[in-house]
């Protein structure tokens, strides 16, 4: 049905400049979007759109200008746009309450009040599935699982035995947790694999992308904090933990009882040795190789990784050395 872009404004905690009464139906990126649709800026490759785009509304933060009927001021405009959405593409998706009568569920299963199994699906002895949990056809449950509140899992996941997820944890298709940590004794004879009785934790309102791999601890938890937001194609090894409000983007990988604290952002293809510790907020810029701790608030980058000043000014220093071989030849050509 649409919203103004006053009532817009308000939803995200934004000011309106321009026209408040403008209706918007949808939203669109800023270089197609046009009349009742809103878009936003948050990135400076896309200013240039501003003068072109055809938008009503766009949300910008200070110092961008546009020359649309109406722009939403907000000192975050992704997050406000987010909020934005939220309300002109409500979740309407109804799911019913019910087990599908092609799902297996053990009779030691106790499963909460409305919930909805999905066709296919397979829940293992003494699971525990709390209130509104919604699993999707094809997804797997071992024995002993618990889902906290509120959880979904799309078709394709696995979660094997004894994991742990609190409330409002979301696991998309084709991921597997739980599965054996990498461990294994080389001997005379050949190679031993070692065990893994561990298990994983993962905390409230955590999301993990498709295709995602989460190992059991090989003694005790492998533990994925709260809040934590995890992209697809991501491996994490046994007994690894990871704090409160991190992020992992895509085909990071995470060797064994390696600690991230919180709010670290490890960018794509990272790859993490093991036994090591990344402080607070550490950031590590995307296809960087980390072979040793990281004290709190640093970002680094490179292979391996540096502090991304110290990486910036040796990349500099490589791109000269054409030149200085050239000026080497030189002066032994003329000695």
């Amino acid at each position: 049905m649409g919203a103004t872009v006053k009532y817009l404004a308000e939803i995200a905690g934004g000011v309106v400049e321009g026209d408040g009464d403008i209706v918007i139906n949808a939203a669109a990126p800023i270089e197609t979007a046009g009349k009742n649709q809103i878009s936003f800026l948050a990135n400076n490759k896309y200013k240039t759109f501003l003068k072109t785009t055809s938008a009503s509304a766009v949300v910008l933060s200070e110092g961008f200008e546009c020359n649309c009927p109406a722009v939403i001021r907000h000192k975050n405009p992704y997050y406000a746009f987010a909020q934005i959405l939220d309300e002109l593409y409500p979740d309407t998706k109804e799911i019913e309450s019910k087990i599908d009568s092609a799902a297996v569920v053990s009779d030691s299963a106790a499963i909460g009040d409305c919930c909805s199994v999905g066709a296919l699906s397979f829940i293992g002895n003494n699971c525990k599935i709390a209130d509104n949990c919604i699993i999707y056809p094809s997804v797997y449950l071992g024995n002993n699982v618990s889902l906290g509140k509120n959880c979904r899992l799309y078709p394709g996941v696995i979660i094997n035995d004894d994991t742990k997820l609190s409330d409002n944890v979301i696991i998309h298709s084709g991921a597997v947790v739980g599965s054996d940590g990498f461990g294994y004794a080389q001997h005379e004879d050949g190679i031993k694999k070692v065990r893994q009785i561990g298990w994983v934790e993962i905390g409230n309102d955590t999301e993990i992308g498709a295709n995602c791999t989460i190992d059991r601890g090989a003694l005790g938890p492998t533990r994925i904090g709260r809040h934590v937001k995890i992209d697809n194609l991501v491996q994490i090894a046994h007994n690894v933990e990871i704090g409160d409000y991190s992020i992992i983007v895509s085909q990071a990988g995470i060797s064994g009882s390696t600690k991230l604290g919180k709010g670290v952002i490890l960018a794509g293809q990272v790859g993490l040795v093991g036994h090591i510790k990344l402080g607070d907020g550490v950031q590590v810029g995307a296809q960087s190789g980390v072979n040793k701790s990281i004290p709190p608030g640093k970002k680094v980058f490179g292979y391996p990784a540096r502090d991304i000043i110290k990486t910036a000014r040796i990349e500099a220093c490589l791109n000269k050395l054409p030149d200085l071989f050239k000026r080497i030849r030189k002066l032994e050509e003329n000695k």
